[in-house]
């Protein structure tokens, strides 16, 4: 008794050839279905390569399309022909022209000798099946598709929406169960014996052409009904990503084919030259007896499909680049924003890279150039300092700015003048750390000698800019770790939020500050602030600054209390 091989082959016909001799040579009958649609002098070719093996044989061609039930009906008569003509065949092995033997035939046969009433095919109910994808679960059993989904997708999606309006709903033969479950099985003779023969066959078929992609559901259907034991398994290593495709194999992953002790695998890149001379040719010379087991390796395909649908935190791939949220994580790695910090601290990034080892910039959002540390003029990653080329995309400016800097913390400055846009990215990003001084946007018009009247327009501009910017930093979606002094309470005690931020983002170990930085000159900032309120521009995000600071009115000398003399 030995194993037969039923092959459906559409493209690749060489390596189908290959595989089909390797089985034949070693007393395994195959026979080969080849798609209709397959030229016929590539057919010819193929019949002419197999000529010289009387246990090879060719099936009746049909026509085949994915999700239909040409495929199923390709299968009845590889499967007919198989039964008939090699009679010395226990157990059917369905294969596809892509397929690969991982393990000898031998230690194949010897497995099936030990299980040699065992039927290996996955079939589960509807309920039990977690991975389908297209959204039809139950209803692909109790809709009709007459329309293909790969070449009449809008006809297709339109049916079916109009059977859900309708309430249309099949009637399931008595009987039957639906169950669902890989293509690719292995059954003993007696079992597909009785499917082929059976008085139902006739009535099941016209219940099935109807049902969507009847080739993961009519075998693994009507198994339940005939099989006297079920290994509900596959034998044949496939897997399939998030979106239903099928990985395919290539020669980097032989190691990984070994591990999965699976005596076939699908589907193999045609030109993996190593991956077949390896498995057909010298063989792995590894003798095995352990089951096979494609969960081995199952943790090896969810971490490349989540590689695949997450990435890497910050790093924005082309399979999800124009979809908003499909992000993993908004950046890669954490940094700070400080917000009026350079409006009141002479040379600050100087001040704060000496303090913390951090890259610190200057406004990397400001309105002529992007200041990058030290000056530079193209940055890590060939980044400019181009305005254009920035506000052109600024949100992956900032990202690609962190991903190419990635291990070394960066800081900037950012205040009213700057790029706006930015700052909604930065809110939702949870790697943001952004302290705010507000109001310090006016000590660079109090220090500048510009008409007073330019002055009041300006602040009043930058006064609304921020208090837009305050609300979003203060809002419920805030997800930035956020902290706001008014500039009157930050020159009270500027050491203090100066202390945080250096424990935040530095480098070294914790330590208090050693060098104070220089203070801006605020001498008459004060008596600015109450000219603005004369003009009739209020300004309230700096606190409480008094007119004259300096004035100390001498205190009253206190009456006498008047006593009376004896």
């Amino acid at each position: 008794m030995t194993v037969g091989f039923v092959m459906l082959c559409h493209e690749a016909l060489n390596r189908a050839a290959q595989v089909a001799r390797h089985w034949a040579e070693r007393d395994c009958p195959v026979v080969i279905h080849v798609d209709r649609r397959v030229a016929d002098k590539r057919f010819d070719r193929l019949v002419a390569a197999m000529s010289g093996y009387p246990n090879v044989t060719f099936s009746e061609r049909r026509r085949c399309e994915w999700g239909t039930w040409s495929l199923v009906e390709a299968t009845q008569l590889a499967v007919d022909k198989m039964l008939h003509q090699f009679p010395e065949v226990r157990h059917v092995y369905l294969a596809s022209g892509s397929c690969l033997p991982l393990r000898p035939v031998e230690e194949l046969k010897a497995y099936l000798d030990r299980h040699h009433d065992v039927d290996f095919i996955e079939s589960v109910t509807t309920e039990d099946v977690p991975w389908t994808v297209g959204g039809l679960d139950a209803e692909r059993f109790t809709l009709r598709f007459p329309f293909s989904w790969k070449r009449r997708r809008r006809l297709f999606d339109t049916y079916v929406r109009l059977q859900r309006r309708v309430g249309f709903r099949r009637r399931i033969p008595p009987g039957l169960e639906p169950h669902m479950g890989s293509q690719w099985w292995c059954l003993t003779r007696r079992t597909l014996t009785r499917i082929q023969d059976s008085p139902e066959r006739a009535a099941h078929e016209r219940y099935f052409r109807r049902v969507w992609i009847p080739d993961e559901s009519y075998y693994q259907t009507l198994v339940r009904q005939h099989s006297e034991r079920i290994e509900s398994r596959s034998l044949t290593l496939s897997k399939f990503d998030f979106q239903g495709k099928p990985h395919v194999f290539y020669d980097d992953h032989l190691q990984l084919l070994h591990r999965s002790d699976c005596f076939v695998a699908r589907k193999i890149w045609p030109w993996s030259d190593r991956l077949y001379d390896v498995f057909l040719k010298g063989g792995d010379g590894m003798a095995r007896r352990a089951e096979p087991n494609p969960g081995k390796i199952d943790r090896i395909f969810a971490k490349a499909v989540e590689r695949r649908t997450r990435g890497r935190s910050g790093l924005y791939m082309q399979s999800r680049f124009p979809n908003r949220g499909w992000e993993n994580g908004v950046t890669c790695a954490p940094y700070s924003v400080l917000h009026g910090f350079g409006d009141l601290i002479e040379d600050f990034p100087t001040w704060l890279h000496r303090a913390t080892d951090c890259r610190v910039h200057g406004h990397l959002f400001g309105p002529d150039r992007a200041e990058f540390a030290d000056g530079q003029r193209v940055y890590t990653g060939a980044l400019s300092d181009s305005v254009d080329l920035r506000d052109y995309n600024p949100e992956a400016f900032l990202t690609s700015l962190l991903w190419n800097t990635r291990g070394e913390r960066q800081s900037f400055l950012y205040g009213p003048r700057d790029t706006g846009g930015i700052l909604s990215l930065m809110v939702a990003d949870p790697n943001a750390q952004i302290s705010v001084v507000s109001g310090a946007w006016a000590v660079p018009l109090f220090r500048s000698a510009q008409d007073f009247a330019a002055v009041r327009r300006e602040a009043a501009r930058l006064q609304k800019i921020e208090s837009a910017q305050l609300a979003l930093l203060r809002s419920g979606q805030t997800k930035a770790r956020v902290r706001i002094w008014s500039m009157a309470d930050f020159v009270e005690a500027p050491m203090e939020p100066l202390q945080s931020i250096i424990d935040e983002i530095g480098t070294r170990a914790a330590r208090n500050v050693s060098e104070a930085p220089t203070m801006v000159d605020l001498t008459g900032f004060g008596q600015f602030l109450q000219n603005l309120k004369n003009e009739g521009m209020q300004p309230h995000l700096m606190g409480d600054f008094p007119v004259n600071p300096n004035y100390d009115p001498a205190p009253a000398e206190p009456r006498r209390r008047p006593y009376l003399m004896r």
